[in-house]
């Protein structure tokens, strides 16, 4: 798998030498390319935003300097289909089903918005260019100062899909979120007693069907 990021601060992507994803990139299970967006904007200042149409406060990031880097890496991809991911605080929550739908892609592509996002015709435009596929994503129903955060976030949840990534396959069967509707249950180890509070008896009773539907009721129980 191949992933690329379009960024203003490409220094955010450092935490991809990490921990798995790192030792994944090594490994040759997975490409990391980052993209100074700066790169494809002309003049001394480099700029890749101007005022909104309309009037409003803030900057919103222009259409032709995406459009210019977005078509530049994709002429450089041979394969068949590019998902563009483009990170937006309107789009649709990310889930794990979009992570484990995006861990197929042989190639996928973060357009990483600043200010007051980038201008709708980006979406629009490679929506109806058969290269792509688009997904306008949002991490929740909250706003960051930046869309690199949230790929980064996505980027960790789609990466440790891939087989090979994660060193048990089977731990990710067990995870939250895995069936719909369900999260992981409570996980407990050494000491038995910890400032007075116990592990539950069930887990040390040797019992493995009871340990099995504890488990199970614990994992339907709401967490809110």
């Amino acid at each position: 798998m191949k992933i690329s990021a379009l960024t203003i601060f490409p220094e955010y992507f450092a935490p991809l030498e990490l921990s798995l994803i790192g030792k994944a990139r090594r490994g040759g299970l997975v490409d990391f390319e980052i993209h100074d967006l700066r790169d494809f904007a002309s003049g001394v200042h480099k700029s890749v935003d101007d005022t909104p149409y309309g009037g409003g406060a803030g900057m919103v990031m222009r259409a032709d300097i995406w459009g210019e880097a977005i078509d530049h890496l994709a002429s450089k991809e041979s394969a068949n289909l590019i998902d563009l991911v483009i990170l937006t605080p309107s789009g649709k929550r990310f889930t794990q089903r979009d992570a484990e739908a995006l861990s197929k892609s042989e190639n996928i592509l973060f357009a990483c918005g600043r200010y007051e996002g980038i201008d709708a015709r980006v979406e629009e435009h490679y929506r109806k260019d058969q290269r792509f596929r688009v997904h306008a994503l949002s991490l929740g129903d909250f706003v960051l100062n930046g869309g690199e955060v949230a790929a980064l976030a996505m980027i960790e949840s789609i990466t440790r899909l891939i087989p090979g990534v994660i060193g048990n396959p089977d731990s990710l069967l067990e995870e939250s979120h895995v069936s719909e509707g369900f999260l992981e249950y409570p996980v407990y180890t050494k000491p038995p007693v910890w400032r007075e509070i116990e592990v539950p008896d069930v887990l040390l009773s040797g019992n493995h069907a009871a340990i099995a539907k504890w488990r199970s009721d614990k994992s339907s129980e709401s967490r809110d």
